[in-house]
């Protein structure tokens, strides 16, 4: 059976990323991060920032790959691990 997002409510959230700030530790400068990222480079000190990933679909569902085609699976769950 084909997966949905009619299947799935919480595929949209991965499928369809929104940007976050955040503040930098360092320089207090705000960094734009997207909701399927897990680094980002702050632009006023260059550091690299980390944060943990929210749990998602992706972490138990079985048609996660299959779900997002495009790639974006290896690509989230890779920079998480």
């Amino acid at each position: 059976m084909p997966v949905s997002d009619e299947q799935c409510p919480g595929s949209k959230l991965v499928k369809e990323p929104k940007p976050e700030e955040i503040t930098c530790p360092w320089c207090r400068a705000q960094v734009e991060i997207w909701t399927d990222e897990t680094k980002a480079t702050c632009r006023g000190c260059g550091r690299m920032l980390a944060r943990e990933m929210a749990q998602s679909c992706l972490d138990w569902c079985a048609k996660a790959d299959e779900c997002l085609k495009s790639g974006n699976y290896r690509k989230i769950k890779g920079d998480a691990g």
